[in-house]
């Protein structure tokens, strides 16, 4: 099949939404499908207001419709609520053409952390562009009930993978474990992420707990997470084996967000062997289970219940968790078009 893929989060941007996308499009081509992304790379773009790391591409519905008409496309999905988003919302709209959405993030919640906006304003938005599709893809069940309260009928679950790097057998991180040499062997709380707001990195920092405090990642709150919290070890982006090797040197991979959908890291963590620590909010309290995990309002406690789980029920808990099922799961929900609709576009 032809997939054409509209997106407004693509490389270089590090979050969970590109590493998802890129993961399913490597297993499509590999089954022998040809896919199309049309995402900021290479066009006209504007720095988003206050994240000016993400580009918002500056891309009409005719030309977002070009390419995907000159593709010869068979479906199209759309990745992301943004303006290339709504413009091949708009050029399929136009054409009767069917496509499939996803809800990668809370987005309502997302945008009221940065801006302070009414997030039931923001849900409106979000009913708006989504009713259309022939499918909102969702990661959750969680997530699945939240959008079907909102209105939103046509729900189906998409699922995440473990790559083949995650997994308890490698090397270590050698500055992690150095560093929990120089305290006399404390345990290591690890988070790892977009070091952002809505992120609640702060929580993880603020914690009360006896350990070495690392921080995996990039992003626009990274220079005042340092000056707050100067004893924290900040790495920058990890990616493949070195990201492998910085989840085996932790003990808990600490994950305070509440405003994610899904958490790639937590399954990666547990595929290294590494348990999760969490606010039981969507995301966590669908991915963890008693075995691998520990949830609690008072993150302390999650993170001292988790310094007491097993690393070899985490590893075989992240094992279940694979790009070939969550590339399947794309397939099947998608919406070719038919011969007339072919012509059309």
């Amino acid at each position: 099949m032809r997939i054409a893929i509209v997106t407004d989060a693509w490389a270089p941007q590090i979050n969970g939404v590109v590493r998802t996308l890129e993961a399913v499009i490597a297993e499509l081509r590999a089954g022998g499908h040809e896919v199309l992304v049309v995402s900021p790379s290479g066009v006209p773009s504007l720095p988003c207001p206050t994240y000016p790391e993400i580009r918002l591409a500056l891309m009409t519905p005719a030309a977002v419709g070009r390419r995907i008409a000159g593709f010869a496309a068979e479906a199209v999905h759309i990745a992301t609520e943004g303006p290339l988003g709504l413009a091949a919302r708009r050029w399929c709209r136009a054409r009767r053409l069917p496509f499939t959405t996803a809800y990668h993030t809370q987005f309502p919640d997302y945008v009221a952390a940065r801006t302070g906006a009414d997030p039931a304003w923001i849900w409106r938005y979000v009913r708006w562009f989504h009713d259309p599709a022939a499918a909102v893809l969702v990661s959750t069940p969680t997530i699945e009930r939240t959008l079907r309260a909102h209105g939103l009928a046509r729900v189906r679950r998409w699922g995440r993978g473990v790559a083949r790097e995650f997994h308890p057998g490698g090397a270590v991180d050698a500055r992690i474990a150095a560093a929990r040499a120089a305290v006399g062997g404390a345990p290591v709380l690890l988070h790892v992420g977009r070091v952002a707001v809505e992120k609640n990195i702060h929580a993880f920092l603020a914690a009360e707990v006896a350990a070495v405090k690392v921080v995996v990642g990039d992003g626009p709150a990274r220079a005042s997470l340092e000056r707050r919290f100067p004893d924290a070890l900040f790495l920058g982006a990890r990616f493949g084996e070195d990201l492998a090797a910085a989840y085996r040197a932790a003990d808990v991979l600490v994950f305070p967000s509440r405003t994610d959908t899904f958490g790639l890291v937590m399954i990666e963590a547990l595929a290294c062997g590494t348990p999760v620590a969490a606010y039981p909010v969507a995301g966590p309290i669908d991915v963890l289970t008693p075995e691998a995990g520990a949830m609690d309002e008072r993150l302390e406690t999650a993170i001292a219940r988790a310094l007491t789980l097993d690393r070899t029920a985490c590893a075989a808990a992240g094992a279940r968790f694979t790009w070939a099922a969550s590339a399947r799961q794309f397939l099947d929900a998608l919406a070719p078009f038919g011969g007339e609709q072919r012509a059309a576009a």
